[in-house]
């Protein structure tokens, strides 16, 4: 496939996601709650995680119109975890996608809500009405929901957040790095990959092949996210650079230094491709060309 067959592919893409978040995020909900919420998640961002959902889908012969439910909702998930992080009680960060964060925009107690609400709102879109026209079945709106639920909660990224806090200032081994980050940032990645192949028929083969591609790209995500911390601008970044090494937080180029989180990063990449060349998957190019996309990017 060509670069720019793969742009096209990305930008019809993010074209229906952004649709469809438009749609589903009300700015209609009380109190100016559903303008925050939609500062919060729309016009920005990667949307990488909708991006694997979308690939995997395809990559399995799934369906689409569930695929995409599951990529907003793992956005949303991802968009609320990104105001909560900013907030001062945690990063204490203001700049994020190149504009102010949530709670400087709308204040700490309305960023806080509007959170709360879009990660209540990513399983509501994974549980359409009986009445919805994009109804799915009931045993795959609970799957999604389990692998969702999974990566956003203790065992994940709020897990990962929690033990991101507590090392500030202290000494971390890189096993105990790797941990940090693939419950903090790579769960979600990996259940991204997962929700899209759960629309489809997959095989144990091609489940495994699957899963070990997602943990490997979304610990890759991570190494390259410390790596563009201390080598770009803010202005290129879209967020405050430099931050982790000013509130004194691991990364892996603080503990492993910088070309060695480079060899990291390039070492992930080339795991996550050979498990999808043992997949046995009809169609996993986009799945691949994301890979080479999350390794090369500079913000």
């Amino acid at each position: 496939m060509s670069q720019i067959a793969f742009e096209t592919w990305v930008q019809q893409e993010l074209q229906r996601v952004e649709a469809a978040l438009s749609r589903w995020v009300p700015a209609d909900a009380p109190a100016g709650l559903g303008l925050a919420m939609r500062y919060g998640v729309l016009d920005g961002g990667k949307r990488l995680r909708p991006l694997l959902v979308r690939a995997a889908c395809e990559a399995v012969a799934g369906d689409l119109a569930a695929a995409l439910r599951a990529a907003v909702a793992v956005e949303l998930i991802h968009a609320y975890s990104l105001v909560h992080d900013d907030m001062p009680c945690m990063d204490n960060d203001v700049l994020r996608r190149g504009k102010p964060t949530v709670h400087v925009q709308y204040g700490e107690a309305a960023a806080m809500l509007a959170g709360d609400a879009m990660q209540a709102l990513a399983f509501e879109v994974l549980t359409p009405d009986d009445g919805d026209a994009e109804t799915m079945p009931p045993a795959l709106q609970a799957r999604l929901c389990s692998l969702l639920a999974r990566a956003a909660g203790h065992a994940g990224m709020a897990g990962g957040q929690a033990i991101d806090l507590a090392s500030i200032g202290k000494p971390l081994a890189e096993d105990a790095l790797r941990d940090m980050h693939r419950r903090k940032t790579g769960a979600l990645l990996q259940a991204s990959v997962l929700m899209g192949a759960a629309t489809g028929g997959c095989n144990p083969t091609a489940h495994a092949a699957l899963s070990d591609y997602g943990a490997a790209l979304g610990l890759a995500f991570q190494v390259v996210d410390d790596i563009l911390d201390v080598t770009q601008s803010s202005a290129t970044l879209g967020k405050s650079a430099g931050k982790d090494l000013d509130a004194n937080k691991p990364t892996y180029v603080t503990v492993l230094g910088l070309d060695e989180a480079r060899h990291q990063a390039q070492a992930l990449h080339q795991q996550a491709l050979q498990a999808l060349s043992r997949g046995g998957l009809a169609d996993a190019e986009h799945l691949r060309l994301l890979a080479d996309m999350v390794v090369d990017r500079h913000s």
